[in-house]
């Protein structure tokens, strides 16, 4: 039931991002839901941090943990979120785990099955078929809509890469020390722009309407943290296969409440791009237990 409740929350959140950055400036956005999730998770972290104490060799891996995870990935995945359809973009972040696969074998050397470079080479398949290439070889795509699923990849791609960074560092530190450090170096990287952007614009705060406050608290508090919390705790109670096979949940999700609120459509290629991607994540992770570590607290 957490780790339901922990991907019901994520996949909503492809919806409530694209809905709260019409009123929120992108970098201010970042930067109050990290600050506000940071604040909250300050006394867990510090407590934590007590009883083992963060080697100063450490921190450069740390922080490019940070700048992979949440400033890269955050930026990437703010802007091709405006871009695109939650739909499209909820379907694209299931090449996560499949990357993370790849990632590990050409980064850390692990071992991989033929089983999963051909679910691999199909799930990317079925990103290449979602984020545009019958639309781009038939000359009616969308330049918007093209670049904002590419930028989800690169979203996707910029997490896989701090996930693989993470995996040593996760035998010496709790994730929730990680964790800490990963959203402290998102506050920090995000207060310039945020303040650039209040520079330009010093009235856009007194334009949030109620509905903007709500998707804000929405992803500081449920995404980032309840939604992490819930998915850790599920873990330690479950086995890693169980745990994986709700990430197949949040699209579902996602795309529920996204024709609902947002009246966005299902389309044939969008269909056939969702089979692919998902007989290629089932495929592509059969047997490795690593990528289910690099799930947590996404987007």
């Amino acid at each position: 039931m957490a780790l339901f409740i922990a991907h019901t929350i994520w996949g909503i959140n492809f919806v409530v991002a694209k809905v709260t950055l019409q009123e929120f400036p992108t970098y201010s956005l970042a930067f109050l839901r990290f600050a506000i999730a940071f604040i909250l998770l300050a006394p867990f972290f510090i407590a934590q941090t007590k009883r083992v104490k963060i080697k100063k060799v450490d921190l450069p891996k740390l922080i490019w943990i940070g700048l992979f995870m949440v400033t890269f990935n955050i930026t990437f995945f703010f802007t091709g979120i405006q871009k695109t359809t939650a739909i499209d973009a909820s379907v694209l972040t299931l090449t996560i785990p499949m990357l993370s696969v790849l990632f590990g074998w050409w980064f850390l050397k692990e071992h991989i099955y033929t089983i999963n470079l051909a679910g691999i080479a199909l799930g990317l398949l079925g990103a290449v078929v979602i984020v545009g290439a019958p639309k781009f070889l038939t000359g009616t795509y969308s330049t918007d809509s093209l670049i904002g699923n590419i930028l989800i990849v690169f979203a996707s791609i910029s997490w896989v890469a701090g996930g693989t960074i993470s995996r040593k560092i996760l035998k010496t530190y709790s994730s929730l020390e990680v964790t800490g450090i990963v959203f402290l170096v998102g506050v920090i990287t995000f207060l310039l722009p945020a303040v650039s952007e209040y520079l330009k614009d010093p009235t856009w705060p007194s334009r949030i309407s109620t509905l903007g406050f709500l998707g804000l608290t929405y992803m500081a508090l449920l995404s980032s943290i309840s939604a992490y919390f819930l998915f850790e705790w599920g873990l330690s109670r479950t086995s890693i296969v169980a745990a994986d096979l709700f990430q197949y949940w949040e699209p579902f999700m996602a795309t529920f409440v996204a024709v609902l609120v947002l009246g966005e459509e299902i389309t044939i290629p969008f269909i056939i791009g969702a089979i692919l991607i998902t007989g290629g994540v089932y495929m592509g992770t059969l047997a490795k237990e690593i990528h289910h570590r690099l799930h947590y607290h996404r987007h």
